[in-house]
């Protein structure tokens, strides 16, 4: 399978290009940015999201692109302490972790999908597993309602994890794990149900076709499989008509 290129990496060399070109135009012809920092920030951020749309990057990632540099720019200009944007770092790392590398964002399953998804499971006690469970609202209604079935959330963002783990403490059924979601082995669940992104979704279905046994489910909340044919779409009544993707395996 061909390698996903990395979005930091590839925001960075559009930062990087962004800040050249209007670097060499001040050379050529435009002296009096290099007195201006906001109005350097602005040509840059514009050249810069320009080079993300060139190179196809998602939409959200152009206004990242564009405000980057003359939000550095005016925070400059705010005279806070440098321990402030420490903790917001710190802070920001422990909700979202390397979503770089995994490009998984961080995705919440509301109660409308919760309940649509408790009507997929058996009526026979199963064991059921939710990879990248964020603070585990999904599995918490889960649990209460389905006493009889054993629950697994799995999550490597530490502070989703803490609160999963915390909140979780009252239903014996549900068991929390910090971990990596590729390490898990998926031969024990019935149910595995995954709200992700598209970029693992084919590396995901290789993994529970090699590990799931026949005849059990995965649901993909939002996001298909590409090439792979879909058992059931249920379409939630919720805001942002959710569409739950199950493929029996």
């Amino acid at each position: 399978m061909k390698a996903t290129p990395s979005p930091l990496r590839s925001a960075l060399v559009a930062q990087i290009l962004g800040a050249a070109i209007v670097a060499l135009g001040i050379r050529l012809g435009k002296p009096q940015l290099s007195d201006m920092p906001l109005a350097f920030a602005l040509a840059q951020g514009i050249c810069a999201a320009l080079i993300g749309h060139w190179s196809a990057a998602p939409r959200w990632w152009l206004l990242i692109h564009f405000s980057f540099l003359p939000a550095v720019v005016l925070a400059g200009r705010l005279e806070i302490a440098p321990g402030w944007y420490f903790a917001g770092f710190v802070l920001l790392l422990s909700i979202y972790w390397r979503t770089d590398r995994s490009q998984v964002p961080l995705y919440l399953s509301n109660a409308a999908t919760a309940q649509a998804v408790l009507q997929l499971m058996p009526q026979a006690p199963c064991r059921f597993a939710d990879l990248g469970c964020a603070h585990g609202g999904l599995l918490r209604r889960l649990a209460r309602a389905r006493r009889d079935c054993a629950f697994v959330g799995i999550e490597h963002a530490p502070l989703p994890w803490l609160w999963a783990k915390l909140a979780s403490l009252s239903l014996p059924n549900l068991q929390i794990r910090y971990g990596d979601l590729w390490r898990v082995r998926l031969e024990s669940f019935d149910v595995v149900y995954a709200f992700l992104s598209p970029v693992p979704m084919p590396r995901l279905m290789n993994k529970a076709r090699a590990e799931m046994r026949p005849g059990t489910l995965m649901v993909s909340n939002s996001f298909v499989v590409p090439g792979a044919p879909v058992t059931l779409v249920v379409n939630v009544t919720d805001r942002r008509a959710t569409s739950l993707y199950c493929y029996r395996i």
